[in-house]
């Protein structure tokens, strides 16, 4: 049989960590565009945070479309679409005069757009051209670049809606999300290295295999508090600084510092999970956040707290994006990576559309968001019990439709 064709490690590290950096990047710095948007707009927090819930809704259930498509079509075509789409989609959160079109382009259409810019597509090109023996390892620092780009883009784009107002600001994104298309051309794989893996699958029978067996339910269930935790933290956390009198400029360094420390804290986890059990990776990494929100919520706030938590929790981020994604390829191989890893973030998405949406809702209702802070901190310790239990190696099939189940 031919060898599959290969890209170049560099190349497919360069050009993804890049992509990555730019889609994750703008969506890292939407907390800063609750207030101004909602003062100007006269409409509640839960408003803003209903269109941010649906956007992290639409991202997981088209990141399993994307994924499928990447896998048989490969990166290049969901990454030209993802793009275009996340242009029209910022443009549209600019010019929507009513909360509806600020809830279809901001929560559906650029929802869309991260499916076809992110993770489970670029991770999809790791899996079929870079080594297993380097795969965590690659994934790692791509996450890590992912994480640069929330550090890099959350003071630019603060510095945006200073200068040019947050309309053109978000104009100013649009364009800017375009680049991604010009990066696509080098994760162009050629027709046949969507097939790198012979698949001796359908995709029904891969679907039927992964959610009949243990521990892809398991990573689905931590994964869901992933996505709750984080994305609370990252739209809310700006607006409850503000609540108690801190100045904005400390949410806008606060956050930049989570991107910073997660450029460590992610690469460090792909390289440990070349060496380590990665379930015990993914186990410190929730109890680790459970406890640091916990010393944040008891300590007296401060900027100094503030960045404290910041960087604690930033290399505790995105961490668990290399060893998740490397146990699903080390347990089902990568013929369907992309589909199965967006399915597992599918369910990272629901945890963030109730993360962000519980946080909007219980604010309004009780004027504060200690509720949710405490259900982050009890789902944390609850993510780390159930990836403990989950099982690496490759699954064991007797015949091509019957797995083992854990």
């Amino acid at each position: 049989m031919q060898s599959p064709p290969t890209l170049s490690m560099r190349q497919v590290l360069l050009c993804g960590a890049l992509v990555v950096t730019l889609s994750m990047g703008i969506r890292h710095g939407f907390g800063l565009w609750l207030q101004p948007i909602t003062q100007d707009q006269g409409w509640t927090r839960q408003t803003f945070s209903l269109a941010i819930a649906v956007q992290n809704l639409a991202w997981g259930i088209a990141g399993v479309f994307a994924g499928m498509a990447a896998d048989r079509l490969g990166a290049f075509r969901v990454l030209l679409l993802g793009s275009a789409l996340y242009a029209v989609g910022l443009a549209g959160m600019a010019l929507s005069p009513t909360p509806l079109m600020f809830g279809l382009t901001a929560g559906v259409l650029v929802g869309m757009a991260q499916a076809g810019t992110t993770y489970a597509v670029i991770y999809g090109v790791i899996g079929r051209q870079i080594s297993a023996e380097r795969r965590s390892w690659a994934m790692g620092v791509t996450a890590a670049a992912g994480s640069f780009g929330q550090f890099f883009m959350v003071p630019v784009e603060g510095q945006l809606i200073l200068q040019l107002g947050w309309k053109n600001a978000l104009l100013v994104l649009a364009l800017l999300a375009l680049v991604i298309a010009a990066l696509a051309f080098g994760l162009r794989e050629q027709r046949s290295a969507g097939a790198a893996a012979r698949r001796e699958q359908t995709i029904g029978q891969a679907l039927s295999e992964a959610f009949r067996y243990r521990s892809f339910v398991l990573l689905m269930s931590g994964y869901f508090v992933c996505g709750f935790q984080v994305v609370f933290i990252g739209v809310h956390m700006p607006s409850y600084l503000r609540d108690h009198g801190l100045a904005p400029e400390v949410a806008s360094y606060a956050l930049a510092l989570i991107g910073l420390f997660n450029v460590v804290g992610t690469y460090v986890a792909g390289s440990l999970g070349q060496r380590l059990a990665k379930r015990k990776i993914l186990a410190v990494i929730y109890l680790g956040r459970a406890v640091a929100i916990l010393v944040f919520l008891l300590a007296p706030l401060s900027p100094l707290s503030v960045y404290l938590f910041a960087a604690v929790i930033g290399a505790l981020w995105l961490s668990t994006v290399p060893p998740t994604n490397s146990i699903i390829a080390d347990i089902f191989g990568v013929a369907h990576m992309s589909m199965l890893s967006g399915f597992v973030f599918l369910s990272h998405q629901i945890g963030s559309f109730l993360g962000v949406w519980l946080g909007g809702f219980l604010y309004d209702r009780t004027g504060s968001y200690d509720v949710v802070w405490w259900i982050a901190i009890a789902l944390g310790v609850f993510a780390a019990a159930v990836n403990m239990q989950v099982r690496e190696g490759p699954i064991l099939r007797p015949g091509a439709r019957s797995p083992q189940p854990a």
